[in-house]
């Protein structure tokens, strides 16, 4: 965590220097574990966490807000999936535990992570409202839309998607459901080997209101990269004018 801590650092202070207002980072930044023990050993309550306090203490020396997917201890012996955001100011604003857990194969996320209970209101911040989620969640478009009605301007899915299923499936569901809540779609992504057991597919990837791919920040990478792209508010809004989504709940349950 040490070391995954002096990344982000550096990637705060370039993206600062950029101009940019926030710092999207992934699903499980602080740390990946090579086993269920690893992984419940490691985590920290937010307001213990060395990890989590150096982004707050960098996000307010560099004036960047930040959204980091992290780890911490819930009841039972086991963890919440986290996704937090931080202000500029470096003060915890909001935070989400992730709903859906991802049991593929031999990948038992349900073994050791307790999943949340609820979907999050959006938080109001410097660069829009933005709705929290993570990772398998982009499977299930129900939050996103409920999302949507809070009117989400931004919806974030912070991620580790695998290998088979990022190349069957990533770019398709993050391109769906940023047409579906004609909302911006930022997904931060994990990238190559962690460890003996896994290795995430990458491609951060950032899709506009009308479903265009803004960024891709592609494959495996040898280091963390940043990417920057514009939030155009008034660009949803036209997105929204021009192609009204009137559901018809008189005929089918809102979801």
């Amino acid at each position: 965590m040490t070391h995954n801590l002096s990344l982000c650092q550096t990637l705060i202070k370039t993206a600062a220097e950029a101009g940019a207002k926030a710092l999207f980072l992934p699903e499980a930044t602080d740390y990946i574990a090579s086993s269920p023990t690893e992984s419940l050993a490691l985590a920290r309550p937010m307001n213990s966490s060395p990890f989590l306090l150096g982004l707050q203490k960098a996000a307010k020396e560099s004036v960047l807000a930040i959204n980091v997917g992290i780890h911490v201890p819930a009841p039972d012996n086991k963890i919440y999936n986290r996704s937090c955001w931080i202000n500029e100011k470096g003060d915890i604003e909001s935070y989400y535990d992730k709903l859906h857990l991802f049991d593929y194969g031999a990948l038992k996320e349900s073994n050791v992570v307790e999943g949340g209970n609820s979907i999050v209101t959006p938080v109001e911040t410097v660069v829009g409202r933005v709705g929290l989620t993570i990772c398998f969640d982009l499977r299930f478009p129900e939050i996103s839309l409920a999302l949507k009605r809070q009117n989400a301007q931004i919806i974030t899915y912070p991620s580790a998607f695998t290998l088979p299923t990022g190349k069957a499936h990533w770019e398709a569901l993050l391109r769906s459901r940023a047409i579906e809540t004609q909302a911006y779609v930022i997904a931060a992504a994990q990238s190559g080997s962690h460890n003996t057991k896994r290795t995430s597919y990458g491609h951060s990837m950032v899709v506009d209101p009308w479903g265009k791919v803004l960024l891709d920040l592609g494959g495996e990478v040898s280091e963390p990269k940043t990417g920057i792209i514009d939030i155009d508010l008034d660009y949803r809004e036209k997105i929204k004018k021009e192609m009204p989504l009137l559901r018809r709940t008189d005929v089918y349950p809102e979801v």
